[in-house]
């Protein structure tokens, strides 16, 4: 087990290291100057030479790109994501205070996505109405076809400024919560349904399930408890990797809807090309899809007790 974490552990570590270094050249690549844009302060005239070459050499970008990579990539390890380019504020203490809604609103799209496709595939697949059945599997095709930011302004039309029953923009609460995060479960939880509802079909075929039959198990007590738990592997694979798109997701519904959060800091760093922000913002999803993807390999073996780390079974083999 240990061998298997520490494989896992350098995997996780190769991964952040590319994500951080493609994001470092390509921001690099864009034709703007982010000293320039920071010195003109938003005005369209040229801004002065002197202050340029000032704010240049104050935050390194007058040295080659490779020294900059260097010193920065020295800087993420010892937890230092530098300062930000447009307000002077320290990366890490930015995003510190902008995850948490962040992370609130992604918990509980991502709850509410899981409650929605797992009830979804279930029902579809227990019922034995026919037209019933079709249409409750046809539900997450549409699901998945439709963006968040239009599920989103359909929602604020409809539920905040017609019925006027949840507020519109703005972090008020948990009432405010519900609309953004509707709007981010429904693809996701589309997406859930989609494959426990093709594995659950798939699970309830096995000879397994006869002999649970045969032996006197009720349909529901066969479907909760035999077909749901061999199905779930791939659907708990799919909302790990949902998880950390939802994370980026978010970012859009925290725009439509006016909430604090990543969102909001990431449309003004690309605004104004601010290199630490986005390259920190990049990071901090990077980490968000490795430490969930580890947990999601941990949880197999107590879904189903067959599946063991690599290293571990090839131990048990050999001794065998």
């Amino acid at each position: 087990m240990l061998r298997y974490l520490g494989r896992r552990a350098l995997l996780a570590l190769g991964v952040l290291w590319a994500a951080y270094t493609v994001s470092f050249a390509i921001l690099h690549l864009l034709p703007s100057d982010p000293v320039e844009i920071m010195a003109a302060g938003g005005d369209r005239i040229a801004p002065d030479p002197d202050r340029v070459a000032a704010l240049r050499h104050e935050y390194g970008f007058d040295r080659s790109v490779a020294a900059q990579y260097a010193d920065q990539l020295v800087g993420v390890l010892r937890g230092d994501l530098g300062r930000s380019v447009q307000s002077g504020q320290q990366v890490t203490t930015m995003i510190a205070d902008a995850f948490p809604p962040t992370l609130a609103l992604t918990a509980a799209a991502l709850g509410l996505g899981i409650l929605l496709g797992t009830g979804l595939a279930v029902w579809g697949t227990y019922t034995r109405r026919w037209w019933l059945r079709q249409m409750l599997l046809a539900l997450p095709a549409v699901g998945v076809c439709l963006p968040s930011f239009f599920v989103g302004l359909v929602l604020l039309q409809v539920v905040s400024f017609r019925w006027g029953l949840l507020p519109a923009v703005g972090d008020h609460g948990v009432r405010s919560l519900l609309l953004p995060a509707v709007t981010l479960a429904l693809p996701c939880g589309a997406l859930i349904a989609q494959v426990l509802a093709r594995s659950l079909t798939t699970a309830l075929g096995e000879p397994y399930i006869g002999t649970a039959r045969a032996k006197g198990a009720g349909p529901a007590r066969i479907h909760l408890r035999h077909a749901l738990r061999n199905a779930g592997l791939p659907a708990m694979t799919l909302a790990g990797v949902l998880a950390g798109n939802t994370v980026a997701s978010a970012v859009v519904v925290e725009t439509v809807f006016s909430r604090p959060g990543i969102g909001r800091i990431i449309v003004a760093a690309v605004r104004y090309q601010d290199i630490p922000v986005v390259q920190g913002v990049v990071l901090l999803g990077a980490v968000t899809f490795v430490v969930i993807n580890l947990a999601v390999d941990l949880l197999y073996p107590l879904l189903d007790p067959r599946i063991v780390p690599v290293p571990t079974r090839v131990r048990m083999e050999g001794t065998v």
